[in-house]
């Protein structure tokens, strides 16, 4: 939020000139300091009048997406062709009682989706049930057993009245799978003003003001298997929001004139967004524990705040290959051109992915299917990214000019996919991959070789 305010009064005849001058200068210093967004105005149709038009929607992501790319990647590689847990998801109600007249709720009422949405992000590790909206599935159950559910089609029906066509769909039962375990728990707290403060210093009634706010909003989840309803887990988790405001005003007399100019912004974390990252922690925790997968390593590289680098990237990643791979981007190796030392700014804004290929082709594995989105994300807010493109261990051609074949054909498909997401192929830099002829298996983790590595900077 950003304010403007200017009330010049003035008592008598027209201002001085050095009064309009200072007037003017103050002005041009705030508002240059005041950068206020600008958009644009479109008319839908010809007889209505034009609205005003923001940013686009995008992926909505949070600073634990890295996380659950490594956690799904984990329980993958270890499942060992097991078939995926089945979770559902219950009612994960606002417990807070926090109410207000003017905003309505305080925070979301939409826990269960944003907890089905986390459980979205593992891709196919695991497998999700619905539990929490079953009204269309059971109203067609009630029609398919009074006989009314039809497809437009004949269906053959054998019954004590032998063998004949008819035009409802026959059901005998079984159709919806079970769960193992599901997710259930609340928003349990909304606590304001954990701590304030700030300062501010006028001079003859001029001066700056820095002030800063600090929430935090709570969570407690448990996930519970189905069948015993034995509680396998619960967490408490919470998370601190904070604010600031930052301003400078002048109210003082100019000659005869009266001055009264304020400028500033107010910045504040996204209430909703600190539950949602709540919720995903607390998820990425029980889907932990019953997949038995350590979450801790995925988890080190997301304890900075949004919009901050991550410290430690979210999966392991050994130091460099080893040898004989020379070091990352070979002067010689005509696919890599070097590039250039980073400044330090620039490598401490830089996030981790793993872009993780199906077997023997160049699709994108599922979960890696938000690779791209996240990707965007990272740009839009000011972060490169570096990618490890993976496969798996064992694929089945290990003849080293079709498998550096199909490597260029995967940074294409990469390319690609991100070039649909606005992200131009010549902003993507490949930092390493295997020179030509090599039969190294460059291991990545467990079950996994790297292919490449890949920077893209915003």
């Amino acid at each position: 939020m950003h304010a403007l305010n200017l009330y010049p009064l003035s008592a008598r005849g027209p201002l001085p000139r050095r009064t309009m001058t200072l007037s003017a200068l103050a002005a041009t210093l705030l508002l240059s300091g005041c950068a206020l967004p600008t958009y644009q105005q479109v008319r839908m149709a010809d007889d209505e009048a034009p609205v005003m038009q923001g940013p686009g929607p995008r992926h909505n992501g949070t600073p634990l997406d890295n996380s659950f790319a490594c956690l799904s990647h984990r329980i993958v590689e270890q499942r060992n062709g097991r078939a995926p847990l089945s979770i559902a998801v219950g009612d994960i109600k606002d417990y807070t009682g926090k109410y207000s007249q003017g905003d309505g709720n305080v925070v979301t009422q939409g826990g269960s989706l944003m907890v089905y949405s986390a459980l979205g992000k593992l891709g196919g590790a695991i497998d999700v049930r619905e539990r929490f909206d079953t009204r269309v599935a059971e109203l067609e159950l009630a029609y398919t057993d009074r006989r009314q559910l039809g497809d437009g089609n004949q269906h053959a029906l054998a019954d004590e009245k032998g063998q004949r066509a008819v035009p409802w769909l026959p059901y005998y039962g079984g159709s919806i799978l079970r769960s193992d375990y599901y997710i259930i728990g609340g928003l349990t707290e909304v606590n304001y003003n954990i701590q304030s403060g700030g300062i501010e210093a006028q001079v003859n009634q001029i001066g700056p003001r820095y002030r800063v706010f600090t929430m935090n909003v709570g969570a407690d989840l448990r996930i519970v298997e189905t069948k015993t309803l034995r509680v396998v887990r619960a967490v408490s988790l919470q998370k601190q929001i904070v604010g600031r405001e930052i301003g400078a005003g002048i109210f003082r007399f100019f000659g005869s004139n009266l001055f009264d100019i304020n400028a500033g912004s107010k910045d504040l974390e996204p209430v909703q967004l600190g539950v949602r990252t709540t919720l995903e922690q607390g998820v990425l925790e029980l889907i932990s524990t019953v997949t038995q997968t350590p979450a801790g390593p995925c988890m080190e590289g997301a304890k900075t705040a949004a919009g901050e680098p991550a410290a430690v990237p979210p999966t392991p990643v050994p130091a460099e290959p080893a040898a004989p791979v020379p070091a990352p981007v070979p002067a010689a190796a005509p696919f890599a051109a070097a590039t250039e030392p980073m400044p330090e700014k620039t490598k401490a804004s830089m996030t981790s992915l793993d872009v993780v290929f199906e077997e023997n082709n160049t699709r994108i594995a599922q979960q890696s299917a938000t690779a791209a989105d996240t990707v965007a994300t990272r740009l839009r807010a000011g972060q490169g990214v570096r990618m490890a493109l993976l496969a798996r261990e064992n694929e089945n051609d290990q003849n080293p000019a079709r498998r550096d074949a199909l490597t260029d054909e995967r940074l294409q498909a990469l390319r690609a996919e991100l070039a649909q997401h606005g992200i131009p192929p010549g902003q993507v830099q490949v930092l390493w991959r295997p020179t030509p002829g090599d039969t190294t298996v460059h291991r990545y983790g467990a079950g996994y070789r790297l292919l490449a590595r890949l920077q893209v900077k915003p």
